[in-house]
């Protein structure tokens, strides 16, 4: 990747710290890379004067903007304020000063719930803005929506490379497994781990579990986007994903399997299912050379066995 200094903004959180990883991989062999990283006790972006001292002190060359509240249908719906002004002020505080200082390039990560609910699938990128939103996510959406809509911004008004990318549903190490906030996959570790630990004989599941979502491996988005740092300027989102989906119920089978539960499955039919189906048209990075390299059956083995040897930060119960 050549000589650079890169920010990555929320290192701590799962999309971060793979770019980390992916970064430190660079560094290895041979790339002349300087990671730059921050917690928020240290750096609070939402604070616009913290982050210009920031960038005052650090002067990063690339900055990859993973920061972000996020949590599952449950979190979105009982605090909309909050992941709407916490987001905004995140992006615009970080994009603000980016252009300030003169950053060479940015990459904005959202979300593929930025999307029509009822959008054509696969979901192609200009499929943006074309109808509502799914309402348990909207304000979330409505945030990352105006992250790229500023990036598109600062590169018709001031010619900066500032670009975006829209991961679909994404897992790993370091994920939130609190079956609270967590989105499905992380919390359906953590349910039927703790059923197992428990002697339960049943797991209850949101839904019915006939929505269609993809899901791509944290480490594999972020060699997607150490390649659009390299290879990729222009406006608009570029979708990162798998192109292949199974419904909710298939991959409850599967964590189900992977965990060992031996108990029974139940449905509550009365919590929201989300939008029917999200998987993305990844053509266009494909055409850059990626695709991914981890199954989803060895990657969620690997992942749990990661939850069960981190059990302080995954509060296993």
């Amino acid at each position: 990747m050549g000589d650079h200094r890169i920010f990555v903004a929320g290192h701590g959180g799962l999309v971060g710290r793979a770019i980390v990883r992916a970064l430190e991989k660079r560094k290895g062999s041979g790339d002349k890379i300087d990671i730059v990283t921050r917690t928020r006790a240290e750096t609070d972006l939402s604070d616009a004067d913290a982050v210009h001292a920031f960038f005052q002190e650090t002067k990063p060359t690339h900055v990859v903007l993973a920061a972000a509240k996020v949590g599952g249908i449950k979190a979105n719906s009982d605090s909309p304020v909050e992941f709407l002004l916490e987001n905004l002020k995140i992006q615009n505080n970080v994009l603000e000063t980016a252009h300030s200082f003169g950053v060479r390039k940015v990459l904005f990560l959202g979300s593929s719930c930025i999307y029509p609910k009822l959008a054509p699938q696969p979901i192609k990128e200009d499929s943006l803005l074309t109808g509502p939103l799914e309402p348990t996510n909207e304000a979330y959406a409505i945030a990352k929506i105006a992250g790229v809509k500023l990036c598109d911004a600062y590169r018709r008004e001031y010619g900066d490379d500032f670009i975006s990318a829209m991961p679909t549903n994404l897992y790993g190490p370091w994920d939130n497994f609190d079956p609270e906030t967590s989105h499905a996959l992380p919390g359906m570790i953590y349910k039927f781990h703790h059923a197992k630990k428990t002697g339960a004989k049943s797991v209850t599941l949101w839904g019915t579990g006939n929505p269609r979502r993809e899901w791509l491996h944290v480490d594999d988005a972020a060699e997607a986007c150490l390649i659009l740092l390299e290879k990729f300027s222009e406006p608009a989102p570029i979708n990162i994903g798998v192109g292949e989906d199974r419904t909710i119920k298939e991959l409850s089978e599967l964590v189900r399997h992977v965990v060992g539960f031996k108990g029974e499955i139940e449905w509550d039919t009365t919590r929201p299912d989300g939008t029917p189906r999200k998987l993305l048209d990844v053509s266009r990075m494909r055409s850059l050379g990626w695709t991914p390299k981890i199954d989803i059956e060895h990657g969620i083995a690997d992942v749990y066995d990661w939850f069960t040897e981190n059990s302080d930060y995954a509060r296993v119960g």
